[in-house]
Parts: structure tokens; C-alpha cells; sequence
């Protein structure tokens, strides 16, 4: 109910900025012709936000077939997470990042990068995935992805009213003038709201994941090479829509390091912080064991020859040398 609450909130205020931004470049017309439009967005970002974001960022689907360590990660991440396995992608770029959309858990997708599963070491890349599934288990999804369409849709809205409203003083009483805050401060707006939604959240789910993951070690780590090599590669996708790059892990457009009032993310270095400290309280080491008895560790996935990874089966028990997962 919150959650739908905070999701109503945030998508009438998107309106009503969406409303503005249309009274700037054409008045009251400009206004009721903004409104039709974000009701149709409204429309779209509910239902099929999803399946344009994932097209926007070169996600294709795979399946056990084609990936199935990477499947088997997810299924069994997911069921310790207490939600329907997502559909799940892979991101045709180098730059390892990752990010969860959809509308609710049953109709929810990760998508990972090609890049993501070549640097990272199995449980990095499990703790990743955990992050993301904690967005769809607390429902972050529907908000960061509607977020991102509106996001869009209004700097469009702004660059058609610098092509075409032209500043007509009988349509638009606030005439250039107008046309120009709607230019250049509505975007910010827009902005600004995607970076109240993405930083919050982002602390939020680092700390459901690592809980779920039960290693948030492995997760600080992950981030600390993310954002290493991140910053050394472009992810064109995200370049081109530069208005959904909040949805990701971290964020995927180069230049912003800062945790300031612009960075679309928290500063990872306060992120880690926060789970180095996690870590302490869970008694978790660098290895990702608690303090017990002396038993046979999780045996996270080596990876192979081809430069692939997996991960280890489920099922057994530790005298017969299987485990139930890489997880405990």
C-alpha cells in the first residue's frame, strides 16, 4: 500500500511538471495537449515501460539454455529473495553494470552486462544480482522505470517547444521567455527527481541485497570494480538515453563522481562503506563465512577455461561433498 501510495505521488507530480513544461511553450492549450500526452506516458510506462527500456539498452533475453550458470544463479537468488524467478538479459556492452525493471515481481527483469560477467568473479556477480532482485522485491521497479519514461518524454517535450512554440505571446503569455525556462529547467526538474528515486533507493537495496546474497563483501567488492571500469568504458545505450541511466547499479555515463545534489548515484565509496559495516554486524568475513563450526566452505564457481564462470549445484549435503547452494 505504501509503495502504491509513493508510485501515485510521484506520477502525479510527473504530471503536473509534465502539465507545466506545456503551459510554458504554448499556455493553456500547450497545457490540456501536455496533459493528453502524460496520460498516454502514464498508460505506457505502466504497462510497457519494461520492454522499452530493456530495447533502448540492447538487452536480449537468454534462458537456461544459452546462459545456465547465470540462469541458475538467478532461480536460486530468487527463491531465497521470495520472488518469482525475473525474465532475465544480457546488455551488449563492455561496461559491467546491471539494472531491474517491470512493473511488479511477477512481470519483473534483470538485465546484466556482457561486461559485468567477464570482469566479475562469481560472487560479485551473484551479490549484483541480489541488489537488483531487492528493487523488485520492494516493488523499486514500476517507479524507477515509469521515472525514466517521464524523464524522457518531458526533455523531448522541451526540445520541441525550442523548435516549434516559437514564443507565441497569444498561445504562451510568458512568450520566448517561457519557452526558454521550459528548455532548460524542466530537464533539471525532471532531473532532480530521478535523483531523489535512484540515490535512496540505491542505499536501500544494497543493504535487502547483500541480506539476501548473505555476502556483503562480495557486493562492496563488486562496486568497487564497477566503478573502476566503468568510468574507462562507454555504454552507448545509456549515452543515448541518458534519462534511464538512474535505473542502473551504477551509473553508467561517464564523468560523475560526486555524491552531491547531481550525481544520479550515491558515491560508492559511501555505499561500501555502508556494507563494510553491514559485513560487521552480520559477522560475514571477505570470504563470505560466519563464525560456527568448522564445515566445508560454499563453493562459489571457478571460472573455466573458455573465460565463463558457473556456479555450483544445488542439492546434497555435506557428507555426501554436495551443498544446497552457493549461498548456505
Amino acid at each position: 500500500m505504501l509503495n502504491f501510495f509513493r508510485t501515485s505521488v510521484l506520477l502525479a507530480a510527473l504530471t503536473a511538471l509534465f502539465m507545466g513544461v506545456g503551459y510554458l511553450i504554448g499556455g493553456a492549450s500547450g497545457m490540456w495537449v501536455a496533459f493528453g500526452i502524460a496520460a498516454i506516458t502514464n498508460a505506457v510506462g505502466y504497462w510497457n515501460a519494461d520492454k522499452l527500456v530493456l530495447r533502448m539498452q540492447n538487452a536480449h533475453e537468454v534462458d537456461p539454455r544459452t546462459q545456465p550458470d547465470l540462469y541458475r544463479t538467478v532461480a536460486a537468488l530468487s527463491q531465497r529473495a521470495g520472488i518469482p524467478m525475473p525474465r532475465l538479459y544480457v546488455i551488449d556492452t563492455d561496461q559491467p553494470n546491471a539494472f531491474a525493471t517491470g512493473r511488479n515481481p511477477q512481470n519483473a527483469a534483470v538485465a546484466v552486462s556482457a561486461g559485468l560477467l567477464r570482469y566479475l568473479e562469481p560472487r560479485e556477480v551473484a551479490a549484483v544480482i541480489a541488489h537488483e532482485l531487492a528493487h523488485i522485491r520492494s516493488r523499486d521497479t514500476l517507479t524507477m522505470t515509469v521515472t525514466a519514461t517521464f524523464a524522457g518524454a518531458i526533455s523531448m517535450l522541451a526540445q520541441f517547444g525550442l523548435f516549434f512554440g516559437g514564443g507565441n505571446s497569444r498561445d504562451n503569455p510568458l512568450g520566448p521567455v517561457g519557452v526558454l525556462v521550459a528548455v532548460f529547467v524542466a530537464p533539471i526538474a525532471a532531473m532532480l527527481v530521478q535523483m531523489a528515486v535512484s540515490r535512496t533507493r540505491e542505499y536501500e537495496a544494497d543493504k535487502d541485497g547483500a541480506e539476501i546474497s548473505g555476502d556483503p563483501l562480495a557486493l562492496a567488492s563488486a562496486l568497487a570494480k564497477i566503478s573502476q571500469l566503468a568510468q574507462r568504458t562507454v555504454n552507448m545505450a545509456a549515452e543515448r538515453n541518458p534519462a534511464q541511466a538512474h535505473m542502473y547499479i551504477f551509473n553508467p555515463l561517464n564523468g560523475q563522481r560526486m555524491d552531491n545534489l547531481f550525481a544520479t548515484h550515491p558515491a560508492v565509496e559511501n555505499r561500501i562503506a555502508q556494507l563494510q559495516r553491514l559485513a560487521g554486524d552480520m559477522q560475514v568475513d571477505r570470504t563470505g563465512r560466519r563464525p560456527g563450526p568448522r564445515v566445508k566452505s560454499p563453493a562459489f564457481a571457478s571460472r573455466n577455461s573458455a573465460g565463463g564462470w558457473r556456479v555450483p549445484p544445488t542439492g546434497g549435503n555435506e557428507t555426501d561433498g554436495g551443498w544446497r547452494g552457493p549461498w548456505g
